[in-house]
């Protein structure tokens, strides 16, 4: 390689690493600060102690995380695949979907089924994983009724192959042939003194 050409390759290394630097800096606060494991979870004690006991057997029920706003419903199911699945693979295994945008029966007959369908390893190199993925339906309670039968039906064809994790504000607005099939969590508004720690660390990290 001649010195112009190592030269022109450690400067794209080096602006690689300026651009990497540039968009952590840039990273809004919730998502720098979100919760990577389920250790970092906080206020909801007993959705995650019985969470971390049904990852020990490998073998996840469908969920269903409902509550307000702002409880940790998409952060402690973040966070628990990540700790299924590590940092290197959760972009393969794990689809996210934003019910409330992709609401109707053509979303759930297309991309959810496409990738609920797909079958995975159950071993990536030395680690050993379990052989499903998750799929994570956020605001489902914005999904028709239509859509949530189609997924029902989804959930019943693929549940071998896929978990899913159904996000909702009101649990009533999920069909009832939906709910019965998922373990169903209640996440508690933040105590305020939880709220109050979390950004005083905040406010330590940022100076």
């Amino acid at each position: 390689m001649s010195f112009f050409a190592k030269r022109q390759t450690a400067g794209g290394s080096s602006s690689a690493t300026a651009q990497a630097a540039a968009a952590a800096a840039n990273k809004p606060w919730i998502e720098k600060y979100r919760p990577k494991t389920m250790d970092d979870i906080s206020s909801q004690e007993q959705a995650v102690a019985v969470l971390k006991k049904t990852m020990e057997s490998q073998n996840l029920p469908h969920l269903l995380f409902y509550g307000p706003p702002g409880t940790g419903k998409t952060s402690t199911i973040l966070a628990l695949a990540r700790d299924i699945y590590g940092p290197e693979m959760i972009g393969s295994r794990v689809l996210e979907l934003n019910a409330s945008d992709e609401r109707g029966i053509q979303v759930i007959r297309e991309k959810v089924k496409n990738f609920a369908r797909s079958t995975v390893s159950h071993n990536i190199g030395n680690q050993s994983v379990p052989p499903y993925k998750i799929i994570i339906l956020d605001e489902a309670d914005s999904m028709t009724a239509d859509a949530q039968s189609a997924l029902r039906r989804t959930m019943e064809t693929y549940s071998k192959l896929t978990r899913f994790c159904l996000i909702c504000n009101y649990v009533t607005r999920i069909i009832e042939p939906l709910a019965s099939r998922c373990a169903k969590f209640r996440f508690r508004p933040l105590e305020e003194k939880h709220s109050k720690e979390r950004l005083e660390m905040i406010c330590r990290q940022e100076d």
